[in-house]
């Protein structure tokens, strides 16, 4: 038996501490926001925040999550972020989904990045590609990502 400290709450979970935490938040929690893409850590399709910091799940075991907190899609477009609320609505605004398979490791990863940027802080384009750069998108609607964050960015600002 594992505890995982998710979305705010803590859970057991009574699988293989080696098991990938997205196995966990799929199947054992049913928490399906985090989305399975390559399995190698390659596409971002199941990035979420490990301690804030945005970790592909597919390759990171249970283990490594004890005593840390897991934030998934669902806590941070449920208004429970401000950074994530924020991404979230500059996703809607600018329609950056077109099939959305990957939009919610995107937002993860934005809300990550967009924290680590000092109050305040406008991030140009290339500090926003260079951070965004292992999230695939199959669609190519990059430039209306990169749109979606500029614009999460100033309204934090």
């Amino acid at each position: 038996m594992s505890s995982l400290h998710v979305n705010g709450t803590e859970r057991q979970v009574d699988i293989d501490p080696g098991t990938p935490i997205l196995w966990a938040l799929r199947d054992t929690l049913g928490l399906t926001g985090t989305k399975f893409g390559c399995g190698a850590a390659q596409c971002g399709a199941c990035t979420v925040h490990l301690d804030g910091e945005a970790i592909r799940s597919c390759v990171t075991p249970i283990a490594a999550a004890q005593g840390r907190k897991v934030t998934t899609i669902e806590a941070v477009t449920a208004g429970q972020d401000k950074v994530g609320a924020a991404v979230h609505a500059a996703w809607v605004k600018h329609d950056v989904a077109q099939c959305g398979y990957c939009q919610s490791g995107q937002i993860m990863s934005a809300t990550a990045f967009l924290k680590s940027l000092p109050r305040g802080r406008q991030p140009s384009a290339a500090q926003i590609d260079a951070a965004m750069a292992g999230n695939i998108c199959r669609c190519g609607t990059y430039a209306r990502i990169r749109a979606a964050i500029t614009d999460a960015a100033q309204s934090l600002a």
